[in-house]
């Protein structure tokens, strides 16, 4: 069985793999289809990404079938279409007990810690796959980048009466944009690629965007009547854009970090303790934010049909998928048939 595997960062290499076992107690063999190539993805083959490890085998965005199911699976059966939660927990640490299975203390992400869905098919917790019998695999595998900005905007407390800016209009903020939306909060995008803001205002609906600038906070007050944002959610995964991001909440106002460095992110203490900040990490999501998503999905609330710019066939990423580092490319998000 055929498999892409990224040994080091800027390293991919070819696999031949055992095809897996039949499923054991509570597991699924899936055929993978479709997977999506998101910000850790690309971190991972730039050697930027802290938590991803070498050799690994990427895919963690998946629409897949499944093929078989072992004994006191109940939940799915062969046939069904799913997304996939990537987030294998072990159900038994504090973080666990506690509902914070996004933050296991043993976590494992598909694709990141763990070998992913670059390759035909694989052995998975059944209780991690979520049926649709609506939704195509292209829908399915963008299930998990919704889920990523759902658990960001529930981490914000964002309201209707709020303002809310995103920094970074990548695929997660766009996810992050999707749910902001959803509160009825008003919504203010910024970022430093004139495409980018184009695609949020053409395609998203937004109609308040901003590129970096020196009079930034003015024109953040200019749009939020005069005081600055109540949340600001930094999807850029840059550690110069999330240490400014401190000076550019309102009193009593909530930062939260959705992107990741590697790198030291810091502010100056009054800065942020003036206006009472509160500063918030969001990592993951949860199997809720996967079953609302799909239902949204289903019910029209949410339009993938934009988000998809760029497909590849599995034979073919590793040449192309230089390309997907390159804001010039205009990339939004790319997805790769493996079922094909």
């Amino acid at each position: 069985m055929k498999a892409l595997s990224l040994e080091a960062p800027l390293q991919w290499r070819r696999l031949d793999i055992p095809a897996p076992a039949m499923p054991g107690p509570g597991e699924a063999l899936v055929r993978v289809d479709t997977v999506g190539i998101c910000g850790t993805d690309l971190s991972g083959y730039l050697g930027k990404m802290p938590f991803f490890s070498y050799p690994r085998i990427p895919g963690h965005e998946l629409g897949v079938e499944v093929v078989a199911v072992g004994s006191g699976v109940t939940q799915v059966a062969p046939g069904d279409r799913c997304a996939v939660e990537p987030y294998i927990n072990c159900q038994q640490c504090y973080a666990c007990r506690r509902g914070h299975t996004n933050c296991c203390e043993k976590h494992q992400t598909l694709g990141v810690h763990c070998d992913g869905g670059l390759r035909p098919q694989f052995l998975v917790p059944a209780r991690k796959l979520h049926i649709s019998r609506q939704l195509s695999y292209e829908q399915l595998a963008l299930v998990e980048t919704l889920a990523i900005g759902c658990h960001a905007v529930n981490r914000s407390g964002l309201q209707a009466h709020e303002s809310c800016l995103i920094i970074g209009a990548g695929p997660i903020g766009l996810a992050t944009l999707e749910f902001v939306k959803l509160t009825g909060a008003k919504t203010i995008v910024l970022d430093m690629h004139p495409g980018r803001l184009e695609f949020c205002r053409r395609v998203m609906g937004v109609t308040q965007t901003l590129q970096p600038s020196s009079q930034l906070e003015q024109e953040l007050r200019d749009l939020t009547d005069g005081h600055l944002p109540d949340v600001v959610i930094d999807a850029t995964g840059n550690n110069q854009s999330m240490s400014n991001a401190f000076g550019l909440i309102t009193h009593a106002g909530r930062l939260v970090f959705v992107g990741i460095t590697t790198d030291i992110v810091q502010f100056k203490h009054p800065q942020f303790h003036r206006p009472e900040g509160t500063l918030l990490c969001s990592r993951n999501a949860l199997s809720a934010d996967f079953t609302r998503i799909i239902r949204l999905i289903e019910e029209g609330r949410l339009d993938t049909g934009p988000w998809i710019t760029h497909r590849t066939r599995f034979d073919e990423l590793i040449e192309v998928f230089p390309l997907f580092t390159r804001p010039e490319t205009g990339v939004i998000k790319a997805v790769v048939e493996v079922g094909a």
